[in-house]
């Protein structure tokens, strides 16, 4: 093969290495997050365990956990495909520096026989006293002390490259006691995942008898869910009135010869300040970028219309999302903004809303609450203790996102995890 073929073999197989070094190092990382959530997964299992009336809480919770271990799953087998073509660039690295050590150390074997024959001082001075000119003589002089530079490179370049070829059999080795372990640790996650399905099952079976009553307490929880979001659309509307009435009057304050105007005040679409459209602005680029608003949990009830996660047939609609987190968790702010409204929705039961421009967030399931009405908040400021219930155990905080008053789903808004 031509020398610059195996050339340009050899520098495409070092970038992709690269490439696969830190696509590597990214799927380590992703698996230690996900082992962590896992392990937070399993402390909030254990204590939902202990209460009596629980057992849909723990299959949501038992459902997030295989999610999680199939996650765990596919991140390792990803690992064993990039370690697999690692192993696989390593070895042409290899095969490519034996044949190169071959051909080097035939040519300098050669040089070597060639140097003996005409190893003799007399020899190299009756080459160089030959010559037919001062210049012709110059000339072989300066070949004789190149060929001896050239010769002693080439030792120094199979030296080199044998230790190259040392150190890639040791790292093909290293790598393939890594395989073998990612192997181990993937089939031991999946017959522990089936453990997990098994016992899930089991769960199952075991709440059947309870069907009409969880429905039930679906449709109740539904109802409640309700009221809540008319009285949230109320308090955004009075908001939006309240914002585009003060706007009105500095619009008067700033044009004193104008006549006012009589249009009725929209409590729908917030006009804006100039401060208000940068915010707006601000939150809106940051889509897909939010903190969540809690430290640790996952998403026990998605938005919008649900599927019930024992019953399918029963749909549940969500305005916002339910993050499932650990008992005595804070509810953080996702951006910076105003409180507009602090809601007493029970008298367990409270929540905050925070506007950002023409967009709103909103904290519900709150047992205390950190800030006032007014307040300026900074991201991840905390605003108030996420409420965990008495009877079930569950700690859930329900997120909602809008602008004006048109909900989001707020799983496109927060950070993936």
């Amino acid at each position: 093969m031509p020398k610059f073929l195996l050339s340009l073999i050899f520098i495409c197989a070092t970038t992709l290495m690269w490439a696969q070094d830190s696509q590597q190092e990214k799927l380590e990382q992703r698996k230690a997050q996900i082992q962590q959530e896992i392990r937070d997964n399993e402390k909030m299992l254990q204590s939902v365990k202990k209460k009596e009336k629980s057992a849909v809480n723990v299959f949501l919770i038992q459902a997030n956990k295989i999610k999680l271990k199939e996650k765990l799953i596919n991140t390792t087998a990803k690992q064993e495909r990039l370690l697999s073509n690692d192993m696989y660039i390593n070895q042409v690295k290899v095969n490519k520096l034996k044949k190169e050590l071959t051909v080097l150390k035939e040519d300098y074997a050669k040089m070597i026989l060639k140097s003996y024959k005409s190893r003799s001082e007399q020899s190299r001075a009756m080459f160089i006293l030959s010559s037919e000119s001062f210049l012709q003589a110059y000339k072989r002089a300066q070949y004789l002390k190149q060929y001896t530079n050239f010769r002693k490179n080439q030792g120094l370049e199979i030296q080199s490259k044998s230790a190259q070829l040392v150190d890639f059999n040791a790292k093909l080795n290293g790598q393939r006691q890594d395989k073998k372990k990612i192997i181990a640790e993937n089939q031991k996650e999946r017959l522990a995942l089936e453990a997990e399905k098994k016992e899930q099952q089991k769960l199952v079976n075991s709440i059947k008898k309870d069907k009409n009553k969880i429905i039930a307490d679906t449709r109740s929880k539904q109802q409640e869910a309700k009221r809540i979001d008319r009285q949230i659309d109320r308090l955004i509307r009075e908001a939006i009135a309240e914002a585009n009435r003060k706007a009105a009057l500095e619009k008067a304050k700033d044009n004193p010869g104008s006549a006012p105007s009589n249009a009725p005040v929209s409590s729908s679409k917030i006009a804006l300040t100039p401060e208000g459209k940068i915010l707006a602005a601000d939150f809106k680029a940051n889509r897909g970028k939010l903190p969540w608003p809690v430290e640790k949990g996952f998403i026990s009830l998605g938005y919008g219309d649900q599927p019930h996660p024992l019953y399918p047939s029963l749909t549940v609609h969500n305005s916002g999302v339910e993050i499932t987190t650990e008992q005595g968790a804070n509810a953080r702010a996702v951006f910076e903004g105003e409180v507009s409204s602090i809601m007493v929705l029970s008298p367990i039961n409270r929540a905050v809303m925070i506007q950002h421009g023409d967009y709103f967030t909103v904290y519900q399931n709150l047992s205390q609450v950190f800030v006032n009405k007014g307040d300026k908040v900074n991201i991840k400021q905390s605003i108030g203790k996420v409420r965990t219930s008495g009877d079930t155990g569950k700690t859930i905080i329900k997120f909602l996102i809008l602008q004006n008053t048109s909900n989001n789903n707020p799983e496109g808004w927060l950070q993936n995890r």
